[in-house]
């Protein structure tokens, strides 16, 4: 666990991090991108940070890649590249930086090593977890094998190196369709996001999915019966859901997509109002993008991406503390499920 007070005082010695109008102001067109949802008084305690950080990445010769359920100061403020799993995981193959911060749980940054091993790969917080890679075990990956003989295993990304590298093929929640219908068994196992599975079951009916029972505590606690009663009171707004929401809640919305689908769907449609149906920060990074669009209703924030602040990645590029290691062996095998997901969805694109 990070020692905050040594942290502080530390980044105190090297760092002039008190707050400052001046500084804010001088940096127009960073506070652009997150006016809607950042107050000047905020932006003034943030941009410290912001320069202090982009003047580091210089210096280690470091590129950020943030999901997209980063807060806005990171997602606009220190963000190389942007997105959603697989986006990460596609950028993280053209990565030249000799550094990678990934401002993410920690199973991205696992990624992000296995696909560049001899990169530093850090992440600002080793405890920002997911509830759902640690649903799934490489054994547990076994207890489904045993259970269906031949059928391959899609793992999600959303899972440790070890889950990975027991796995045939990764998927995502924007690809995880094409990727099972691509496999060549009529059953075909899917872990450990059940509702993922279950919603990916209906896309695809040609296939027998059989699932691990395991879900994300974000989308999970979603219902049907909320999104119903929103809709009652506003009958307008657009209800779009992730698709780890559980299948009344996808039934019940407009429309469902991975987050780099959400921001397509609401640049593409333009709604007048929408409610984002998934982690909170989502509507908070694309609101200022689109201005015309009233972002309403409920949402879930995530304990675990938000333990990414602005505060430990600099002490994370300062310190160079936070490197994410993979086991040789475990990685190349990781890396091979990885690399069959990112060419077969390229592969798929053409």
């Amino acid at each position: 666990m990070l020692d905050q007070t040594a942290l502080r005082t530390e980044l105190a010695n090297h760092y002039d991090l008190a707050p400052s109008p001046e500084l804010a102001a001088a940096h127009p067109e960073i506070y652009a991108k997150m006016a809607r949802v950042v107050s000047p008084p905020d932006w003034a305690m943030f941009a410290p940070y912001v320069v202090a950080i982009n003047q580091l990445k210089k210096e280690r010769n470091a590129v950020i890649l943030a999901h997209n359920y980063m807060t806005p100061e990171i997602y606009h403020g220190i963000a190389d590249v942007v997105g959603d799993s697989l986006q990460l995981a596609i950028e993280a193959t053209k990565v030249e930086a000799d550094v990678i911060v990934q401002c993410g749980v920690h199973f991205m940054a696992e990624t992000s090593k296995i696909l560049n091993p001899s990169k530093t790969v850090l992440i600002p917080d080793m405890e920002a977890g997911c509830s759902l890679a640690e649903s799934i075990t490489a054994e547990g990956i076994a207890e489904m094998r045993a259970q269906y003989p031949g059928a391959p295993v899609v793992t999600y990304v959303n899972t440790t190196a070890e889950v990975k590298a027991a796995s045939d093929i990764c998927c995502t929640s924007s690809n995880a369709a094409q990727i099972v219908a691509a496999q060549d068994s009529d059953t075909v196992i899917m872990t450990p996001d059940k509702y993922l599975a279950q919603n990916i079951a209906r896309e695809v009916p040609q296939k027998r999915i059989v699932w691990w029972d395991g879900s994300c505590i974000v989308h999970e606690r979603f219902t049907a019966h909320d999104l119903n009663a929103f809709r009652a009171h506003n009958p307008d707004t657009r209800i779009i859901a992730h698709p780890e929401c559980p299948p009344d809640v996808v039934d019940a919305a407009d429309f469902s997509g991975s987050t780099s689908g959400i921001i397509a769907y609401v640049e593409r449609e333009r709604p007048a109002q929408a409610m984002l149906v998934t982690e909170c920060s989502m509507a908070s990074n694309i609101s200022d993008n689109l201005p015309d669009v009233d972002f309403v209703g409920p949402c879930n924030m995530c304990p675990y991406m938000k333990k990414i602040t602005l505060e430990k990645v600099l002490w994370s590029l300062h310190s160079m503390q936070g490197a994410v290691e993979v086991d040789p062996a475990i990685a190349d095998k990781a890396r091979r499920s990885v690399q069959r997901m990112i060419d077969l969805s390229q592969q798929l694109a053409r």
